[in-house]
């Protein structure tokens, strides 16, 4: 049986969207208009009912796990960028570039994604693609010596904590 919503809910399904768009409209117009106020009151309420339905199926997420995570590839972003900009600044003899594949050890769609995403935003290394065949990621790291270890890292400092943001299990499915 559905939940009745009320008047307030299926005016503003989504308020923090709503809430967002219209600022984001005011801001982007740098207007204060009467008629600047109007059309973002009605694309802050018209855009979150278009988008509702595909965010029905938004996972279930542990937040303060994903904040956590969320830091910890900040961090990760700073000291790669400044890792990067030696080694590309230094001579290139000193550069190992490598190509290796990360075993996935889940077929979670969204871990997977993710786990992708963070790679790529993580200077130093690109994630070339999922291989769903093979159940690993193709990775480049502009330099390393040790791939194992890359590999160890990858799955140590974000797909474990992906897998616990999603409550996964390993090897299992989305």
């Amino acid at each position: 049986m559905k939940e009745k919503k009320s008047f307030f809910q299926r005016l503003l399904p989504l308020p923090f969207v709503s809430v967002v768009v219209a600022a984001c409209w005011l801001m982007l117009g740098h207007s204060a208009d009467l008629f600047d106020i109007l059309v973002a009151i009605i694309l802050g309420i018209g855009i979150p009912k278009i988008i509702e339905p595909f965010l029905v199926g938004t996972p279930h997420i542990k937040w303060r796990l994903a904040l956590k995570l969320f830091f910890v590839v900040l961090w990760d972003i700073i000291i790669s960028n400044i890792r990067v900009a030696k080694q590309v600044l230094g001579p290139i003899k000193n550069l190992h570039p490598q190509w290796f594949r990360v075993p996935l050890d889940s077929e979670h769609e969204h871990v997977n994604t993710l786990l992708a995403m963070i790679i790529t935003t993580t200077p130093g290394t690109v994630s070339a693609g999922i291989d769903q065949e093979r159940g690993d990621i193709l990775v480049h790291a502009l330099s390393t010596d040790n791939t194992d270890a890359e590999i160890i890292e990858i799955k140590r400092r974000y797909e474990q904590p992906l897998l616990e943001i999603f409550n996964v299990k390993q090897g299992e499915d989305a």
